[in-house]
């Protein structure tokens, strides 16, 4: 089947009524992931466009980082109002100005890349990055910070540490 009509056939307007409670879930599924392990929605929705609707894979990393400009807005947000997390500024200026050229160069080279090879570089990346999370050693523990006069006093304060790992 042709690459670009994969994700059409599935959006339009006669197609949508069939399948946009799938969408929905998925979308749901991609912002729990995105906004608890404070990872990008491809994980969850390109595998999910490429193996479940039949989507090429560079249709579906195309469709993932368009979902992924509000939803990471609008989770980026919530952490940084956050009390208790340290969202640096500075730090995500530096990034953005990496990512910016980053994905420039990133998505010539997917247009490059044949989508079969592309989707195999994908999951090999996933499985990596994976394995090697599952096996990193604990990073060394900064200072911990004094506890908030709501959480010394006991009344209520949200009282949960942010690590409570023992």
């Amino acid at each position: 089947m042709e690459s670009t009509g994969q994700l059409t056939h599935l959006a339009t307007a006669a197609g949508l009524p069939h399948h946009w409670g799938f969408f929905i879930v998925l979308g749901l599924a991609a912002g729990i992931v995105s906004g608890l392990l404070g990872v990008g929605s491809g994980i969850v929705v390109v595998p999910a466009l490429v193996l479940l609707c039949a989507v090429d894979q560079k249709s579906a990393q195309g469709t993932a980082l368009a979902l992924m400009v509000p939803m990471a807005l609008l989770g980026a947000w919530r952490y940084w109002s956050h009390p208790h997390i340290d969202v640096d500024g500075r730090i995500v200026g530096w990034l953005v100005c990496g990512a910016l050229f980053g994905v420039l160069i990133g998505t010539a080279l997917a247009a490059r890349i044949p989508a079969h090879a592309l989707r195999k570089i994908f999951a090999c990346f996933l499985a990596v990055v994976a394995v090697r999370m599952f096996f990193a050693a604990q990073p060394p523990s900064v200072a911990p910070a004094a506890p908030s006069a709501s959480m010394q006093q006991g009344n209520g304060g949200g009282g949960i540490p942010d690590d409570a790992s023992p």
